[in-house]
């Protein structure tokens, strides 16, 4: 199984939603909050080459100068799924074979960027993170919900609550 950054961000933000992710089950295509979030993407860095989509498995936003990975979202409301992903795409490269790669996370409608580092220790947490994935993904029924307020927003909230 190819552990994406999708999965990474949604382990952070909800197990079921990574559950439906992971057996093919997508709400996402019929949600407005995802349709603005990809207008956002693409109307900002313009100038930027954007999805860049390594062996099929990662899906970096934007590459600048060569070695800067960049990540754009919407808000900081689940900014440590964000930077997660984002960790995990340098480990991801880096066991490539590519060397001093450094991120950003872009929060546009923010005006600002957050610096993302690859420390020695965030390895073993991915590690973890990745076996975690990949035993979830092999349990028969998705787990429970998590019942947070940021549920109301999700795309498969009527999946999870009202069926």
């Amino acid at each position: 199984m190819n552990i994406t950054g999708v999965m990474v961000y949604y382990y952070f933000i909800c197990e079921r939603k990574l559950w439906y992710f992971t057996n093919e089950i997508n709400m996402e295509q019929n949600s407005e909050l995802v349709a603005i979030g990809k207008v956002l993407e693409e109307s900002s860095y313009i100038r930027e080459h954007k999805n860049i989509l390594i062996d099929n498995t990662i899906n970096i936003d934007f590459i600048k100068n060569q070695a800067v990975l960049h990540e754009v979202k919407k808000t900081k409301a689940i900014e440590e799924a964000g930077i997660w992903q984002v960790k995990y795409y340098m480990y991801y490269l880096e066991n490539k074979g590519v060397k001093n790669i450094t991120a950003k996370i872009d929060f546009p409608l923010l005006r600002q960027t957050k610096e993302i580092i690859l420390e020695k220790e965030d390895k073993e947490v991915l590690e973890n993170i990745i076996k975690n994935i990949e035993d979830m993904t092999k349990k028969a029924k998705p787990p429970k919900p998590i019942d947070q307020k940021r549920c109301k927003k999700c795309a498969y909230y009527d999946l999870c609550y009202v069926c």
